[in-house]
């Protein structure tokens, strides 16, 4: 009998498998399907944030340590001074610079030509001075108050650096406690603006008495008398008036006010 023979094929025989080409399909489908899954749960679970731990764990050492330790040095905060670059100070408003300078340099008006004998004035004032000047030194028993100070002319004369004319008036009173007005004086006041943004003045001012005013001038001529004798009767004596180009009049009217003054006042009559 003739031996039987085994024959070994050295590829598969695909077209033998035909009929189950359709089993193999769905494997192939169900294992990509797998991997897609697993790839979602994985990106899932990176992006999950940590879970925050109710308590912090403490070491058993720590646990043993007495509570008794006492620092062996105070713990000492520095406030760290505030540094405004020269790159933002040019940032800022020019307008606002102005208006700051300004406004310390009327404060230093006031606290300057003021005299009131107190403490805390000459301690105001010792802030606003530049270091190294003595602060104004007044008679016994004179005392200075300012009526008003107000700055007329700001002038930027280098980066940063302003000088400032503060126009002033002030009422002296000697020892016989009556007040003088003083001549009126103007102030020029030198004010920088430092690293740390704030204004500070520079130098002493200084001072002058303001030159003699030179009054505007108006033309009145007389109203009608009905107009006239309107306003004499509700405000006071008419000096005379000017024709308005809606038809009506501006009067110049002497009125007495609640003080019992009579000023120069302006009424206008439709």
């Amino acid at each position: 009998m003739e031996e039987e023979r085994h024959e070994v094929y050295e590829r598969i025989p695909w077209e033998t498998l035909e009929k189950q080409g359709t089993d193999r399909q769905w494997l192939a489908y169900a294992v990509a399907g797998a991997v897609v899954v697993g790839a979602l749960a994985y990106t899932f679970m990176q992006n999950r944030p940590a879970p925050i731990p109710d308590t912090v764990p403490v070491a058993a050492e720590q646990l043993a340590a007495p509570v008794t330790s006492i620092l062996t040095a105070p713990i000492v905060t520095v406030a760290t001074p505030l540094v405004v670059a020269e790159a933002d100070l040019f940032a800022v408003d020019p307008e606002r610079l102005i208006d700051q300078a300004a406004a310390h340099a009327e404060w230093f008006a006031v606290e300057y030509f003021g005299v009131d004998g107190s403490t805390e004035s000459s301690q105001t004032l010792a802030g606003l001075m530049p270091e190294g000047v003595p602060l104004p030194e007044a008679p016994e028993g004179v005392q200075v108050f300012v009526d008003w100070a107000a700055a007329t002319s700001v002038i930027e004369v280098d980066v940063f650096v302003f000088e400032v004319e503060v126009t002033v008036r002030s009422l002296r009173s000697g020892s016989d406690g009556v007040f003088v007005r003083q001549p009126t004086r103007i102030a020029t006041i030198r004010v920088k603006l430092d690293d740390d943004g704030l204004p500070r003045v520079a130098a002493p001012p200084l001072v002058r008495t303001a030159d003699a005013l030179s009054s505007s001038s108006l033309e009145l001529v007389p109203v009608p008398d009905e107009i006239r004798v309107q306003l004499e009767a509700s405000h006071g004596p008419v000096i005379g008036g000017q024709a308005t180009a809606n038809g009506g009049w501006s009067v110049v009217v002497m009125a007495t006010d609640f003080d019992g003054v009579a000023r120069p006042t302006m009424i206008n009559v439709p």
